[in-house]
């Protein structure tokens, strides 16, 4: 089973509170496919519930401004200083791409790649820069919106693919600086999803 498949089960068998978790390699598992030295993707996921219908959890949280989400440094990965967008009409269709920069100058390219109104949307991060470049060579992203007791959960996934076999080995440690960045992001998300 997919590994979000697995994680969204999980979640929705845990209930309310914040879980953050990576995917763990199987016993005698080197990280690596049976294609020649390609490091194997990473799958990462943080979740939380939040008390606001899923419909408004994610129309809000694809349009918030990711200066506002990610405005707190967390080990080498630097809060968000600006976005640019390259589409004049408003972020949420498939299709539209965008410029991230951090702190720090590390920037990304965005591609919003599906959006399913009430229910998720997905991105890839490519054309990474600064310390993440020798690591990353694209994330596949994606913010899942299911219902829970009277609220929310709102479940974020990353699949890294890593750039060689030796950032490969590295995405174990790569995931735990991750798990505390989006529990960070999660709890900020909280806080401006409850703002009238």
């Amino acid at each position: 089973m997919p590994f979000r498949e697995q994680e969204a089960r999980q979640q929705r068998a845990d209930g309310f509170g914040e879980r953050c978790r990576s995917a763990s390699k199987r016993p005698g598992d080197n990280g690596l496919t049976t294609i020649g030295l390609m490091p194997k993707p990473h799958g990462m996921a943080c979740s939380r519930a939040i008390p606001v219908d899923p419909g408004t959890a994610m129309r809000r949280t694809l349009v918030l401004p990711l200066p506002a989400l990610f405005s707190r440094r967390y080990g080498p990965m630097g809060p968000i200083r600006a976005v640019h967008e390259y589409d004049s009409e408003p972020w949420g269709r498939a299709g539209q791409v965008r410029s991230i920069v951090q702190a720090g100058g590390t920037t990304l390219r965005e591609e919003l790649t599906q959006v399913d109104d009430p229910t998720m949307f997905a991105y890839t991060l490519t054309r990474i820069t600064g310390p993440l470049a020798p690591l990353v060579d694209h994330i596949d992203g994606q913010w899942m919106f299911t219902p829970v007791g009277t609220g929310t959960k709102v479940m974020w996934f990353w699949t890294v693919h890593p750039r060689s076999e030796l950032a490969g080995r590295l995405m174990p440690v790569f995931a735990r600086i991750w798990q505390g960045f989006a529990g960070r992001a999660l709890e900020q998300l909280s806080e401006e999803l409850l703002r009238p």
